[in-house]
């Protein structure tokens, strides 16, 4: 007997948001399903103004939808008080955006322990914890020293990333982390991204780059508010057929 699929980490149900400018209404997301499954390297794609990152945050709770619900690990976040969402975001999520906020008066390294020390108060296991993640994404002890202004983006970014994840977060959100980055250190923060999902991590990035989405496991298309397409490419044998089954499906989709 076949033994039933684990339930999703997340899950949104009939999910909607809208804004109202200058008084017209403006429907980003509608009614939108949508199942993340623990482990995935999930990305999401779209134009420009599709929602995207409005998407990435209403799943980590950091917006609140105007309609429908939000279930992560069976548990709604739609309703939580702002108290109880700070809470469930340093506990649950890691975040790492396009625009690095790293404290400016901390060392990298310090950086991290300041977010690990918000949810646990052994500062030794904080400090190991942090070494390990350094080192899983090449950033030496001598560079952890410095300020973020003393690194270079690849690192500083790395660094983003390393506090992203040191409260083992049950999923990571990231929106167009490589975008202010150059070719080298946006590799470099991808590489770590894939590290990290090779170990377990759950992954939920926002991307309008190829590159970045062809790390991917599963990858989704956002038009009009909903899930236009999706793109399995977990069954990908190799990088020629995976970059090769992504282009054919982004025409599909008009991008």
């Amino acid at each position: 007997m076949t033994a039933a699929p684990p339930p999703p980490l997340i899950e949104t149900e009939k999910l909607s948001k809208t804004f109202s400018r200058q008084g017209v209404q403006q429907h980003v997301l509608r009614n939108l399903d949508l199942e993340i499954r623990a482990g995935d390297f999930t990305v999401i794609m779209g134009a420009s103004g599709a929602g995207k990152s409005t998407l990435l945050y209403a799943l980590s709770g950091m917006d609140t939808p105007t309609l429908g619900d939000v279930r992560f690990k069976g548990r709604s976040i739609v309703g939580l008080s702002q108290s109880e969402l700070a809470r469930f975001r340093r506990r649950a999520c890691g975040f790492v955006f396009q625009q690095i906020h790293l404290l400016a008066n901390l060392s990298l390294f310090d950086n991290a322990m300041a977010a690990g020390l918000l949810v646990s108060r052994d500062r030794a296991a904080v400090a190991r914890r942090a070494e390990a993640l350094f080192a899983q994404v090449g950033i030496d002890p001598a560079t952890q020293t410095k300020l973020p202004a003393q690194t270079s983006g690849g690192e500083a970014q790395r660094a983003a990333l390393v506090r992203a994840l040191i409260n083992s977060p049950d999923a990571l959100f990231a929106d167009e982390p490589t975008g202010a980055l150059d070719q080298a250190s946006g590799t470099a923060v991808l590489d770590a991204l894939t590290e990290a999902n090779t170990k377990g991590q759950t992954v939920v990035l926002v991307t309008h780059d190829l590159k970045s989405a062809r790390r991917g496991n599963r990858v989704l298309y956002l038009a009009d508010g909903q899930i236009a397409g999706e793109l399995d490419l977990g069954a990908a044998s190799g990088e020629f057929e995976r970059v090769g089954a992504l282009r054919v499906f982004l025409a599909d989709m008009g991008w």
